[in-house]
Order: structure tokens, then sequence, then C-alpha cells
């Protein structure tokens, strides 16, 4: 039994966040991809990884805590793991000509 009475409802938030982020960053995703194929910029292509990136990592951390009861705090780990690697990768997007 949990300690927290407002869990279910947490729970379902983190479902409606999670499901939020996994749209606009599918569509991010989508719409640089698209951009990439049309201009050919290897940077277009870096800049879809990196959002591509951050976007499996918020579902991954969300599936971990929600579906497979993996410990919040790992959970979180793998999320910001995956961002910091998002983030690098589009900074490169950017800086590369």
């Amino acid at each position: 039994m949990t300690h927290f009475p407002d869990a279910p409802i947490l729970a379902t938030a983190l479902i409606v966040v999670q499901t939020g982020i996994l749209i606009i960053g599918g569509l991010i995703t989508y719409f640089s991809y698209k951009a990439y194929r049309r201009t050919g910029e290897s940077s277009l292509y870096a800049l879809t990884l990196g959002f591509g990136i951050i976007t499996f990592g918020a579902i991954i951390a969300g599936a971990l805590d929600i579906v497979l009861n993996v410990n919040l705090v790992k959970g979180v780990l793998v999320d910001s793991v995956l961002t910091l690697i998002g983030f690098a990768i589009i900074m490169y997007s950017l800086y590369v000509e």
C-alpha cells in the first residue's frame, strides 16, 4: 500500500504529460526530418536525431516508472542522460555548417 494518497492522481498526471511529450516531441522530430529530406542538410538530420532522443528519453522514463515499476530516481536518471545526449546533438546541429 502506498504512503501517498494522491499517488493515483500523480500517476495519471504523469501519463498525460508523457503523452503530450510523445505527441509534441514526435511532431518536432517528424517536421525536422521532413526539412532534412527536403534540403539534405546534415545539420537538420542531427537536429532530428537530437529531438528524437530527447522524446524517446522522456517516454522511456515514464514507461520505466509506470509500466515496469522501476524506481522513479532511476527513471529520471535515464531521462536525464538521454536529454543530455539529445541536447548535445542539437547543439552540434546548430554549430555545424
